[in-house]
């Protein structure tokens, strides 16, 4: 970082390479810098806290803490990075146990826009702060402490997998979505699919728990008639198998997400239909529609205040991910895009758009990702970062 400054690179540090937003720039002359030497997981002796290096995927941390018999709150997608996922507020099946992945750190190991490694702690009010949320625009976390559990393997199983159901189902998919009390240990996914050439809806249920009780708390789900049930229990190291076809690099995949408050019928008919349209055409078939809901209580009872994260409201997040490998699609799949999240932003009771960060496309205000906190962050942004060195990841500009 510190050469790169003194010559006047431009420079993105990268562990996965799984962002996808339109804002990043990456001109001929920027230099990547790859975190994926560091890649480490550890325990204390206790088992729990963990550190976990800044080049660490989601894999390598689920593997590690299953051989370590604990439990880390991870995202879904193997592939991701940990830590660019935490620093971004951090979704996760155990979310309705331990809350959000930024409010399990403890530390972080920082690097700042000058080069200064340095940890953060709570006592450094402002960063502490503002790298929970919109960490990528202050710097580089090298590693971070972050809580975990100790979990025998034996007790470290959930139950979880496919319901499929046939496109004259959706409605009543959609109300019994909306209406399911997700309880800590659940959450639970709708995708709309193309499988066997064609779409389908696509529903993953999750319980930390037994199978007879898992199926009576999803039971308004079972009860609609599923054509495919591929449940079962699950050990820890796979609860992210279902999640492989998103690690499939190469193609063309512009995303547009939403959050929302509640799931209204019409208007996940009204996005079928266009999801129907878009994938009309000739190879789109991996396109995706994803909608993910977790248990928020625990989430929700740290202050919205108390890290950058500003979305604790919401209740439902959805993206469109339109995949093909044409560019002359481009106009299409971004037109399409475009149309299924205004469907999802213009029929909610939100009071404002909101586009969780680590989703969003990149067209964006900087207040449908960072929310009411967008003056405080630009703020801190100049006090941290005046010149702007970090600028790929939606980027803040320094406020007055």
């Amino acid at each position: 970082i510190r050469y790169c400054n003194a010559n006047k690179i431009p420079f993105l540090a990268q562990n996965s390479g799984s962002g996808w937003s339109s804002s990043l720039d990456l001109g001929p002359n920027t230099v990547i810098i790859n975190m994926r030497a560091l890649n480490h997981v550890s325990f204390n002796s206790a088992r729990d806290q963990a550190t976990v290096g800044g080049g660490t995927l989601i894999s390598k941390a689920i593997q590690a803490a299953y051989a370590n018999n604990a439990q880390l709150t991870t995202g879904n997608c193997n592939c991701v990075g940990v830590l660019g996922a935490v620093l971004g507020g951090g979704y996760g099946n155990l979310m309705g146990l331990n809350g959000f992945g930024a409010d399990t750190i403890l530390s972080l190991n920082y690097v700042s826009p000058a080069g200064k490694l340095t940890t953060v702690i709570p006592d450094n009010t402002e960063l502490w702060w503002a790298l929970r949320g919109a960490g990528l625009n202050f710097g580089v976390v090298a590693s971070a402490v972050v809580k975990s559990k100790p979990v025998p393997q034996a007790n470290n199983t959930v139950w979880l997998g496919q319901l499929i159901y046939s496109g004259d189902r959706l409605e009543r998919v959609v109300l019994a979505i909306n209406d399911l009390k997700l309880e800590p240990e659940m959450n639970i996914f709708l995708y709309y699919a193309i499988i066997e050439s064609k779409p389908v809806v696509l529903v993953t249920p999750f319980y930390y728990g037994d199978e007879a009780t898992a199926r009576r708390k999803f039971a308004s789900l079972l009860d609609i008639g599923p054509l495919v049930d591929t449940t079962a229990v699950t050990p820890q190291n796979h609860w992210n198998d279902g999640a492989a076809k998103f690690c499939i690099r190469g193609g063309r995949k512009p995303a547009y997400a939403a959050g929302m408050l509640h799931m209204l019928p019409s208007v996940w008919r009204a996005v079928w239909s266009e999801f129907f349209k878009f994938t009309s055409n000739p190879g789109t078939d991996q396109s995706i529609v994803l909608m993910k809901a977790y248990s928020l209580g625990k989430g929700r009872s740290v202050p919205d205040s108390a890290p950058a994260f500003p979305f604790r409201h919401v209740t439902f997040d959805a993206v469109a991910i339109a995949w093909y490998y044409n560019a002359s699609l481009d106009p299409v799949a971004e037109a399409y895009g475009r149309k299924v999240r205004d469907l999802w932003w213009t029929n909610d009771n939100m009071t404002a758009n909101t586009s969780y960060i680590n989703f969003a496309h990149g067209d964006e205000t900087l207040d449908a990702v960072y929310g009411q906190h967008t003056q405080r962050l630009q703020a801190l942004k100049r006090k941290y970062d005046l010149k702007n060195v970090f600028n790929h990841w939606f980027p803040l500009t320094p406020g007055p």
